[in-house]
């Protein structure tokens, strides 16, 4: 719904301008966390609450469906069904799969997987709901969300879509690195996750997606 109506709010401002995407960007930013302000000021306290912010939680992480994602396509490319790969990766991101081999198929996956676990996981409970409640789950969302629809190098939102990658830059920075921390902690390669994400996590063009894919790449033995 969300991604709707800021497709609809870009057909009325849209001008090859940064200005433009600077009010697309508050305006749906800022539409999304007064929707969020108010939702917790007309629901009384107590359950209702509880219930509101646990449904804003459940809309916003996303946890559990990258690891449905992330099964589907490792079952895929073990079968050797590229086909059936290649029509499900547009799911996890916007690469074409059209010409895609195994490697290069488990190779978006897996850094698919990295970044939206700083999305979509980390950064949503750590900086939305742990430090804004519902208005910063929904502020959250809705940053990453316009990032992926026009924070992207093209020749349509090369100015239209810089205040939302810049934004989501900006919000992302801490859940990356923590995403890296996390992912020491946790790999099976504890060692090489580290390594590599000294080595790499900063060669990346993006200030964050190379913290968490280095961390992974290491993590599994890359």
């Amino acid at each position: 719904m969300f991604g709707q109506a800021a497709g609809r709010l870009e057909g009325v401002l849209y001008k090859d301008d940064r200005t433009r995407g600077v009010v697309h960007v508050a305006v749906c930013v800022g539409g999304a966390a007064a929707l969020g302000v108010l939702a917790v000021r007309v629901a009384p306290h107590g359950a209702v609450r509880t219930g509101l912010t646990a449904l804003a939680t459940w809309a916003v992480l996303g946890g559990t469906t990258l690891a449905r994602e992330g099964e589907y396509m490792a079952d895929a490319l073990e079968g050797g069904d590229l086909e059936r790969a290649r029509e499900r990766l547009p799911h996890l991101c916007g690469r074409d799969p059209r010409h895609l081999e195994a490697p290069e198929l488990a190779r978006a996956t897996v850094e698919s997987l990295a970044e939206n676990t700083s999305d979509a996981v980390v950064g949503a409970a750590a900086l939305g709901g742990g430090g804004g409640g519902v208005p910063g789950l929904l502020a959250y969302r809705a940053i990453n969300t316009l990032d992926a629809m026009i924070g992207h190098r093209s020749p349509r939102y090369e100015r239209f879509g810089w205040a939302a990658a810049k934004l989501d830059d900006l919000a992302n920075y801490v859940p990356a690195r923590l995403t890296g921390v996390l992912t020491v902690l946790t790999a099976p390669d504890a060692g090489g996750a580290r390594a590599v994400l000294r080595r790499d996590g900063h060669r990346h063009p993006s200030p964050n997606a190379g913290r968490c894919e280095a961390a992974f790449a290491g993590g599994l033995g890359g």
